[in-house]
């Protein structure tokens, strides 16, 4: 039997409907997707933050925002990110370039990498080397760090 074309219309009405909500579906489980990826990611990377750093746990998270902010986003650790990630161009140097504008302090202390890049060339003439100056000496009483202007 032959529809109406009214028929039709509503037949098309119907199926466009039923795309929709399938489509709103999708979406939604798309998203919850999405967020179980990134709390998983989320806890696991925190996981080993703390793993290496236990002190964590017992910070505040005012503490923690001001440690990530003055330890980690820093030009140097920006510089690592990129290395790890491959990320050498120019992009990188802009990134690192915007977030030593964007912040106000400067790490005390920088972990000394000269010895790493030496131990790869044993040939390497130590005399040609010049001293860097370093931010901050070891304190001799166990008491972590003292700062030297």
């Amino acid at each position: 039997m032959p529809k109406t074309t009214a028929e039709k219309i509503a037949t098309k009405r119907e199926q466009i409907q039923q795309l929709q909500n399938e489509e709103k579906q999708l979406l939604q489980k798309q998203k919850k997707e999405e967020r179980t990826a990134r709390t998983r990611r989320f806890c696991s990377r925190h996981g080993l933050l703390e793993k290496y750093m236990p002190d964590l746990a017992t910070i505040t998270d005012e503490q923690y925002e001001t440690f990530i902010r003055k330890g980690i986003n820093t030009s140097y650790g920006q510089k690592i990110l990129a290395e790890i990630v491959g990320d050498t161009g120019a992009t990188a140097a802009q990134q690192t370039t915007e977030t030593t504008a964007q912040s106000n302090t400067v790490p005390t202390a920088k972990p000394s990498h000269t010895q790493a890049q030496n131990v790869g060339n044993l040939n390497a003439d130590k005399s040609k080397t010049a001293p860097q100056p370093q931010a901050a000496q070891p304190d001799k009483s166990g008491g972590g760090a003292t700062v030297e202007g």
